[in-house]
């Protein structure tokens, strides 16, 4: 079983994305009100090598000749990428292996140190978050380390634009109620006018988050929204359609591997993994059975969430 890369799974983003994981569960610098893993116990701003970059090297390897090819190897996982002090040259280590681009799925907290932007190099696209216009909201939204503010935020971004050549793809997480005022996307707008990103994409609470009281925005204000932020503003679409992968099956340990990472509805796990739907239900079932993972209802979709104990 594979220790550092999952996958690939199936995501709104980017497609057919192989994950990565570099650091443990949770080791995070903030503790978003909305996180699909739940809440961060303790934040941190400690940076170290959270895993040993031969071994993750060496497990992507494993997993790009094992197929199916990803549309994008994502440094990404169960907490804060750019925690691991040595992503940069895991990235580019991984970069001699394929010319699947590599993405970067980060808080984007950290850019305000030079020493994490230039280890972006290697990477062809950065994938930060934005989710708030003040102080109080931020606060309120993203429960961020002490001493770590909004602008912090804004300008380390600012800066990696002025630095970074691949592309920067700026999610905005929406929150009903927290950041759906006019009043605080036009706050956001003018974060974004300071970031210049390439692509700016609405999010919203689909899967369950760590805090039950978050709810989704509905698709109006979305679109209420999209419109306000301006013409490169998009809203995330809810996944992409996939070709089984021909000769594919369903392995137990890699769907594991998936929903251990993330909760997964049954389309999750067969896009990603390339594996017909049937195949995937069948392989919940044992799961299920076997008491390795458990059914979470969000709104209208099931999503699948590993045990503690698996």
């Amino acid at each position: 079983m594979s220790k550092y890369a999952y996958g690939p799974v199936a995501s709104r983003r980017l497609g057919r994305s192989l994950g990565v994981d570099l650091v443990p569960m949770k080791t995070c610098n903030l503790n978003c009100v909305y996180c699909q893993l739940g809440p961060t116990a303790q934040t941190t701003m400690v940076r170290a090598d959270y895993a040993p970059a031969a071994e993750v090297v060496a497990d992507v390897r494993q997993r790009i000749l094992k197929g199916p090819e990803p549309d994008f190897i994502t440094l990404g996982g169960s907490g804060e990428p750019t925690l691991h002090r040595s992503f940069g040259s895991i990235a580019a280590n991984i970069a001699e292996l394929t010319d699947v681009p590599i993405a970067l799925l980060t808080n984007g907290m950290l850019f305000y140190l030079p020493e994490v932007r230039a280890a972006t190099a290697p990477v062809n696209l950065v994938l930060p978050s934005l989710d708030a216009g003040d102080e109080e909201t931020f606060r309120a939204i993203n429960r961020p380390h002490a001493g770590l503010t909004l602008e912090m935020l804004v300008s380390g971004l600012e800066a990696l634009r002025d630095e970074f050549l691949g592309q920067i793809w700026l999610e905005v997480f929406i929150v009903e109620g927290l950041n759906t005022s006019d009043e605080q996307i036009d706050r956001i707008s003018a974060c974004i006018e300071r970031i210049r990103p390439d692509r700016i994409q609405l999010n919203t609470a689909v899967r369950p988050p760590a805090e039950s009281y978050v709810q989704p925005a509905s698709m109006d204000r979305l679109e209420e929204i999209c419109t306000r932020l301006g013409p490169g503003a998009e809203i995330i679409a809810s996944g992409r359609q996939y070709h089984v992968v021909e000769g594919a099956e369903g392995r137990l340990e890699d769907v594991l591997e998936m929903i251990r990472r993330r909760p997964c509805t049954v389309d999750d796990v067969a896009d990603g993994l390339g594996i017909s739907r049937s195949a995937a239900i069948r392989d919940l079932r044992r799961l299920l059975d076997d008491g390795t993972v458990h059914i979470r209802q969000r709104r209208f979709d099931t999503y699948y969430e590993a045990t503690k104990d698996s």
